[in-house]
């Protein structure tokens, strides 16, 4: 027989917060942050991530703490922290590791831990495991349990949302792969796939981005081709995608927490194995350095219309790593913009959704609050609805280059 579970959510950010709010609708839960501002925000109904309206806050019945003691009557923990690379592009899993201690110190015995973070196959067992049997004092598969459920959350997408995505989930044991699973059932209504064991689950997770990393490569490889041929690529594809099998894949700066550091994971766990991965690695060399080919190109369009770099102003529109949405993490925006300052340019950058303290912190630069100048070059770097309803010739100087990276506007000079 099943016990009925408290659930522990370790972590509210973009992942952790939309898993609270629908476990919550099912079971007792604490959400629980380090971040003692948010969970004060959480608590004013505020989600500055916009992944949760202020209604379904005001609605829940989570309990949002950032007071370990609060996690003691816990025995379903789902931890759901970042894993990002460090500066060296190898994985980084502090936060994995500093949550599996602090997790550990009120573990009890038959409590189930299930991690959500990306990581490399193995990752779970051989990095997790003996850090919560060490603070615990207790014994892996007889004292405690663990899981894993890779996170499938696609920010700012409110069409493929939490429950309508299946959910891979698996279990340390065959009995508590059965109990995991059935538990995210209750609220994933896409239905769940039980995977055969943890490390194929946490393969699964990071190949699903891997995957896609190297078919946006291929799109920005052939945008550079095109590019020398006087081809539109736009106008390929569209052509292209006419055939039913067509993978439908466009060009663009690949950033944020996902798609532009999972890969480092998979590769970096084949290299410790004595394997060096070659179309991976070359996927993210390639889209790793797209700001500086779109850079180039504008400038040669400032060259072209005779604008001369020193005292130019540039108008960057959008700062996030995606559209319709505030996160900024690894957003590959800034390094188009770090790069366009080299050439002289002094650069504005307008983005409605992001928020200026973090962009400032992260950065070093300031948002404009509002768009009251005009420029000399525009650059749509990401497609906001809000960017999009804006009159953009309003900000334009009489032969101002309009780059267009996302490909959407008809008034541009060129597009990606």
């Amino acid at each position: 027989m099943q016990p009925k579970y408290k659930i522990g959510i370790i972590g509210l950010g973009y992942v952790g917060l939309p898993i609270a709010i629908e476990f919550a609708k099912k079971y007792e839960l604490i959400g629980f942050d380090i971040n003692e501002i948010r969970i004060k925000e959480l608590k004013n109904n505020l989600d500055k991530t916009c992944e949760v309206e202020n209604k379904d806050l005001e609605q829940t019945n989570a309990v949002f703490s950032y007071d370990l003691k609060d996690l003691e009557d816990v025995n379903f923990y789902i931890i759901t922290v970042p894993t990002p690379v460090n500066k060296n592009k190898t994985p980084d899993l502090t936060p994995l590791e500093k949550s599996s201690q602090m997790i550990a110190k009120v573990l009890k015995k038959d409590d189930i831990v299930v991690y959500e973070s990306t990581v490399y196959p193995g990752a779970t067992e051989e990095i997790c495991v003996p850090i919560l049997e060490q603070y615990s004092s207790l014994k892996f598969n007889k004292d405690f349990f663990v899981g894993y459920s890779p996170e499938r959350i696609n920010p700012g997408d409110k069409v493929h949302t939490l429950t309508s995505i299946k959910k891979v989930t698996s279990g340390s044991n065959e009995q508590i792969a059965k109990i995991v699973d059935k538990v995210y059932a209750d609220i994933i209504t896409a239905g769940t796939f039980m995977a055969s064991s943890i490390k194929v689950a946490e393969a699964a997770k990071v190949i699903e981005n891997s995957q896609r990393d190297i078919n946006i490569a291929f799109m920005n490889e052939l945008a550079k081709i095109f590019h020398l041929m006087n081809i539109d690529t736009k106008d390929v594809l569209e052509a292209a995608r006419t055939k039913w099998n067509f993978l439908s894949f466009t060009p663009g700066l690949v950033g944020g927490h996902c798609i532009g550091v999972d890969p480092y994971y998979l590769t970096h766990k084949a290299q410790e194995l004595g394997y060096k991965s070659e179309i991976i690695l070359s996927g993210r060399r390639l889209n790793d350095t797209m700001h500086q080919f779109i850079a180039s190109r504008i400038t040669k369009l400032m060259i072209k219309n005779k604008i001369s770099f020193i005292g130019a102003k540039a108008l960057v529109l959008g700062i996030t790593f995606k559209e319709n949405c505030p996160d900024i993490r690894n957003s590959k925006v800034s390094d188009l913009i770090s790069e366009i300052k080299e050439y002289g340019l002094m650069v504005d950058v307008y983005d409605p959704l992001a928020d200026s303290k973090e962009v400032k912190e992260e950065y070093g630069f300031e948002l404009l609050p509002k768009i009251t100048d005009k420029y000399d070059t525009i650059i749509l770097a990401v497609s906001h609805k809000e960017i999009l309803a804006l009159d953009i010739k309003k900000f334009k100087k009489e032969n101002c280059i309009i780059y267009d990276v996302k490909s959407i506007l008809d008034e541009s000079d060129e597009r990606l």
